[in-house]
C-alpha cells in the first residue's frame, strides 16, 4: 500500500520527511561540502516531495535519498564552476556534529574537513557514489538507481574515490592523541614557537586558509614544514592578541573557534597522522562561519 491511499496529507508527508531529514541533510552535506547548499537541496526535495503522488511511492525513504541525491549532483556540477572564481583555497563548510555524530549516516564516513576537502577534487557522480556506499552503506544496485548508472560502473566510482583518498592522505591518529597535538600546536602558534612547530608538523604539510578574498587571509596554501612553522611564527603577534580560544566540535572532531570581542574570527582543524600535522584547514569566511556559530548556541569550552 503505498503512504497516500486516501488518508495521504501533507501533514503525514511532512512527517515522512522530517523523519527522513538527517539522512537527506547527510547526503547532500557529504556530496557538496557545503551546509547551506544541502539546506537549498533540502528545500527543493520537499518542494517535489510535496507535489509528488506519494501514493504510488512504495519505499518514500528511498525515494527521498534519491531525488536528493541527484538533486545534490546537479548544485555540485555548477558548484564547480562557481568555485573556479572563489578567490583563495575552497574548504569545506563547517557543520556542528555534537547532537548527530554520524550526520544522518551508518557510519561516519566522508565527514571529516580533511575528507571532503580530498572528496572535492573528484568529479561530483565519483564524490556520490563514495559517500552513499561509504557513509549510508547502500547496495551498489540501487546507487546504480540513483545515480543512474551501470551497477559495474558504480563499483568503478568507489573504487577510484578510495584509491584517491588512499593516495592522498595518511592514517589519522586517535582522538586522544589528535587532542593532545592539536594543544600544542595551538599553543606553540600563538607563542611563535618555531621549535615547537618544527617538531609536529609532517615535512610536507600545508596550511590553508578560506576567506575567499577577505583580508588577512592568505591566498595561497602554506606548502612545507620551513615555510608552515615561519608563516606560523610570523603570524603569532598580528593575529593571536586579544582573542578569545573556545574547544568547539566539527565535522565529528576537535576545533578551535577563534573570536575577537565575540565576533567569530575562524575556525580552526587540523588533519594528523602519525608524521604529525599533515593539514592545517583555517574557515576565515563569515559566510561559512555564521550558520556553523549559530548552531552552537552556547556550546562551547574556553
Amino acid at each position: 500500500m503505498g503512504i497516500g491511499d486516501g488518508t495521504d496529507s501533507l501533514d503525514e508527508a511532512a512527517d515522512v520527511f522530517m523523519a527522513a531529514r538527517p539522512q537527506l541533510f547527510g547526503i547532500a552535506y557529504r556530496v557538496l561540502g557545503s551546509a547551506t547548499e544541502a539546506e537549498d537541496v533540502l528545500q527543493e526535495a520537499w518542494l517535489r516531495w510535496q507535489h509528488t503522488d506519494r501514493a504510488v511511492v512504495r519505499e518514500p525513504k528511498a525515494f527521498l535519498a534519491t531525488v536528493t541525491a541527484r538533486l545534490a549532483l546537479n548544485v555540485a556540477q555548477s558548484a564547480r564552476v562557481r568555485r573556479e572564481s572563489y578567490v583563495g583555497p575552497w574548504l569545506p563548510e563547517p557543520v556542528d556534529t555534537r547532537a548527530d555524530p554520524q550526520l544522518g549516516a551508518e557510519r561516519a564516513e566522508a565527514l571529516d574537513t580533511a575528507v571532503l576537502f580530498l572528496l572535492e577534487r573528484l568529479n561530483p557522480v565519483e564524490r556520490a557514489a563514495y559517500v552513499l556506499r561509504e557513509a549510508f552503506d547502500y547496495p551498489y544496485r540501487q546507487i546504480a538507481d540513483m545515480l543512474e548508472t551501470s551497477e559495474t560502473n558504480t563499483r568503478q566510482l568507489v573504487s577510484r574515490a578510495r584509491q584517491h583518498l588512499a593516495s592522498e592522505r595518511r592514517k589519522p591518529v586517535d582522538a586522544t592523541e589528535h587532542r593532545r597535538l592539536m594543544e600544542v600546536f595551538l599553543a606553540a602558534a600563538q607563542t611563535g614557537d618555531l621549535a615547537v612547530l618544527e617538531n609536529i608538523l609532517a615535512e610536507d604539510v600545508v596550511s590553508y586558509t578560506d576567506g575567499n578574498g577577505l583580508r588577512g587571509a592568505s591566498k595561497f596554501p602554506v606548502v612545507g614544514l620551513a615555510h608552515v612553522s615561519r608563516y606560523l611564527a610570523a603570524f603569532a603577534p598580528r593575529f593571536w592578541p586579544e582573542k578569545e580560544i573556545h574547544w568547539v566540535e566539527a565535522n565529528g572532531g576537535p576545533a578551535v573557534l577563534v573570536t575577537a570581542e565575540g565576533t567569530p574570527v575562524v575556525l580552526l582543524t587540523l588533519d594528523i597522522s602519525e608524521r604529525g600535522v599533515e593539514r592545517a584547514m583555517w574557515v576565515m569566511n563569515p559566510y561559512k562561519l555564521a550558520p556553523y556559530v549559530a548552531s552552537l548556541g552556547g556550546g562551547t569550552t574556553s
